[in-house]
C-alpha cells in the first residue's frame, strides 16, 4: 500500500448533501470542526472514530453475515456509502474479501442483479436509447476528470454466460479492483454497461429484469452502437483507457484489434488472462532452466481466453526468445469443442482468428480419431507430450488421471495450468494433478485452491492465476503516463515484472506467483515497468524520465485515507 501524504480538500456540499455522497462522507469520523463546518453536528453522534475503528466495526458487521451473496450485498451497500470506508475495509483483508466482491461471488450477484437491484451504480446505456446516449453521457460525466471507463456488453460474463443488463455488476467490481490494486482515484473511473438485449431466455421471461427485454442485437447495428459509444469517448476524454471486458467471442479480439490503433484500449479476458498466465509461466520454466521457446503447449479451450493466452505466449517467446512468428506459432496446439484444430475441420468451423494455429492434417496420420474426425485431449497428449497442458475450457473434470499421467510420462515437471472459473468448472483439482504426478507438477488455477501435500511432506501452495494481479497495474502504467496505446511490449515488459517477484524462484517448492495478499504491492510493481515501457518506446503523453517513475507513481495513487475537508461552496468539489 502506498504511504498517504496529508491532503486538504475543498468540499462545497453540507449537511444531508455530504453525508448521503460517498466520495465525500466520513460518517463518525468527520471531526468536531468539520461538524460545525459543514451542518453536521446533530446529525452525528458526538463521538469522532479513527478510520480504523470504522473499518473494526464494519467488519464485524460483515462478519454476521455468513453466505458470501450476503456479504456482498453488505459490502455494496458500504460502498454506496463510504468509498474509503469501503475500500479501507478491503485492503485489510484482501486475500478474504476479493473473492466477495470479485469472482466467484459477484457471479451468484450478477445472475440475480434484477431481483437484487437497490439503486444504480454505473452508467446504462440502452441500445433503444441509442439517440440519447451523448446526452446521457455527459450528464453522467459532468464535471469529472474520468481517467477509466470498464464497459461490457455482459455476453460472456464470468463462466456464467450472457447475464444482460445484470452485466454493469463485473463492470463495478472491475473498478473497484483497480482502485484497491492499482490505485486508481475511484471519482475517475465509470462503469459501463452497453445493454444490447440478452439471448437468456430466463432473463427475457423474468418479469421482474430490468434490461431491455429483446433479444440480443448483432451485426453492423451492434457494431454501429459500440461505435457510437467510443468516439464519445475519444472525443471528450481522449487520454482516458477503455477496459473490455467480457464481451463475447465473436467479439472480444475483433473490437480490440479494431480499437487499438485508434485509442488506449485493454481487454482483460484477451490480455489480463493471457499476461497473467505468461508470467506464471515464465516463473515455471525459471524453475525448470528451460525457456518459454522450449515447450509444447497444449490449449484445452480455444475461447476468447485460451486464445488470448496463447497469443500472449506467442508474443513473449517471440520477444524473449526471439523467435519468428510462424516459429513461435507452432509451439502451440488448440483444442476447441470439435478437438484439435486442424485443417480436416473446414472453414466452418475454424475460427478466422484461429488461423495460424491449425495444424496440418500430415502430423496426424494414423492418430486415433472419432467419426467425426476429431482428435480428442489424450490422443493429443499421447502425440505432442506436452510439457505445458493449459485449460480455458469450463469442462470439469476435463485434465483425467489418464490424461495427467500420460503428460507426466513426458516430462519431469509437467507445467499444469487448469485455469476455468469458478473452481467447480475446473479441468482438474490441483490435489488430484499433484498426487497424479507425484509431486513434481507445477501447477495454477484461476480460482484459489488449498496446498497440496507433496510426497515428501511438504505443503506446495498452488499460484493463483488470477488477473487481479496484473490487470490494475497494466492499466495504471498505460492511464498514468497518457500512453497512446498499451502495447504488447508493454504488457509483455509488466509479466516479466510479475514473474520476477515469484516465490518459486527462490525456492521450487514454492508458488509460481505472489500470494494475493501481496496484490496491490505487485500491481505497483507492474505499472512502474509498464510506465517504464511507455517512456522508453515513446508512447507517452507525459514528459517524465525513466528514473522518476516509482516516485511519480507513488504520489499519484489513490489510497483510502480522509483527507482534512475545509467548506468552500463557490470553489469546493461536489458542487453543481
Amino acid at each position: 500500500m502506498a504511504t498517504a501524504t496529508h491532503r486538504v480538500l475543498r468540499v462545497a456540499l453540507r449537511g444531508d448533501n455530504i453525508l448521503t455522497h460517498p466520495r465525500f462522507n466520513k460518517g463518525t469520523a468527520f471531526s468536531h470542526s468539520e461538524r460545525k463546518a459543514f451542518g453536521l453536528t446533530g446529525r452525528l453522534p458526538y463521538r469522532v472514530n479513527t478510520l480504523e475503528e470504522q473499518c473494526e466495526r464494519a467488519y464485524d458487521q460483515l462478519c454476521t453475515r455468513e453466505e458470501p451473496i450476503r456479504k456482498n450485498t453488505f459490502m455494496q451497500s458500504l460502498k454506496d456509502q463510504n468509498w474509503v470506508l469501503y475500500y479501507g475495509l478491503l485492503s485489510r483483508h484482501v486475500k478474504e474479501l476479493i473473492p466477495i466482491i470479485y469472482t466467484p461471488t459477484q457471479g451468484d450477484a450478477i445472475a440475480n442483479y434484477s431481483h437484487l437491484f437497490r439503486r444504480s451504480e454505473g452508467l446504462y446505456l440502452s441500445f433503444p436509447e441509442q439517440d440519447a446516449m451523448e446526452e446521457d453521457f455527459l450528464e453522467f460525466t459532468k464535471g469529472r476528470d474520468i481517467q477509466l471507463f470498464v464497459i461490457t456488453d455482459s455476453e460472456a460474463i464470468l463462466g456464467i454466460g450472457d447475464q444482460g443488463v445484470g452485466g454493469i455488476g463485473i463492470a463495478t467490481a472491475k473498478s473497484a479492483i483497480y482502485t484497491l490494486l492499482g490505485g486508481m482515484d475511484p471519482s475517475k473511473t465509470v462503469p459501463v454497461v452497453l445493454d444490447v438485449g440478452t439471448d437468456n431466455q430466463h432473463l427475457l421471461q423474468d418479469k421482474l429484469y430490468v434490461g431491455w427485454p429483446n433479444r440480443r442485437i448483432r451485426g453492423k447495428a451492434y457494431d454501429r452502437f459500440v461505435d457510437q459509444f467510443i468516439q464519445l469517448v475519444r472525443k471528450h476524454y481522449p487520454h482516458s483507457l477503455v477496459h473490455f471486458e467480457d464481451f463475447g467471442v465473436s467479439n472480444a479480439q475483433r473490437l480490440l484489434d479494431h480499437y487499438r490503433g485508434k485509442h488506449t484500449v485493454f481487454n482483460d479476458d484477451v490480455q489480463g488472462t493471457g499476461a497473467v498466465t505468461l508470467a506464471a509461466m515464465m516463473s515455471a520454466v525459471g524453475v525448470t532452466k528451460s525457456k518459454l521457446s522450449e515447450q509444447r503447449y497444449v490449449v484445452y479451450g480455444a475461447g476468447t481466453a485460451g486464445l488470448g493466452i496463447t497469443k500472449q505466449l506467442r508474443d513473449g517467446i517471440m520477444s524473449i526468445d526471439r523467435l519468428s512468428r510462424e516459429e513461435a506459432n507452432k509451439r502451440f496446439f488448440l483444442l476447441d469443442r470439435y478437438g484439435l484444430v486442424k485443417e480436416s475441420l473446414g472453414p466452418s468451423r475454424i475460427r478466422e482468428s484461429l488461423r495460424e494455429f491449425v495444424r496440418p492434417d500430415a502430423e496426424w496420420e494414423g492418430v486415433p480419431t472419432n467419426e467425426h474426425g476429431s482428435v480428442n485431449l489424450l490422443n493429443v497428449v499421447k502425440t505432442v507430450k506436452p510439457t505445458a497442458l493449459i485449460g480455458c475450457s469450463t469442462h470439469a473434470g476435463a485434465f483425467t488421471e489418464e490424461v495427467v499421467r500420460e503428460m507426466a510420462k513426458g516430462t519431469d515437471r509437467p507445467i499444469i495450468f487448469p485455469l476455468s472459473n469458478p473452481s467447480r468448472l475446473v479441468e482438474v483439482e490441483p490435489r488430484l494433478a499433484n498426487d497424479w504426478t507425484n509431486g513434481r507438477a507445477l501447477l495454477a488455477t484461476g480460482s484459489p485452491f488449498p496446498p497440496c501435500r507433496n510426497p515428501n511432506g511438504k505443503e506446495y501452495d498452488i499460484a493463483e492465476c488470477n488477473n487481479a494481479l496484473i490487470y490494475p497495474g497494466l492499466g495504471y502504467g498505460a492511464m498514468v503516463t497518457q500512453a497512446r496505446t498499451l502495447s504488447d511490449n508493454m504488457i509483455i515488459a509488466g509479466a516479466r515484472r510479475l514473474a520476477s517477484l515469484s516465490p518459486a524462484l527462490k525456492d521450487p517448492d514454492n508458488a509460481l506467483l505472489p500470494d494475493f495478499s501481496e496484490a496491490r504491492q505487485v500491481n505497483t510493481e507492474v505499472a512502474i515497468a509498464v510506465a517504464e515501457q511507455a517512456i522508453a518506446e515513446g508512447s507517452a503523453g507525459v514528459d517524465w524520465d525513466r528514473e522518476e517513475v516509482r516516485d511519480r507513481i507513488a504520489e499519484k495513487q489513490w489510497i483510502p485515507e480522509y483527507p482534512d475537508f475545509i467548506f468552500d461552496p463557490v470553489h469546493g468539489e461536489g458542487r453543481v
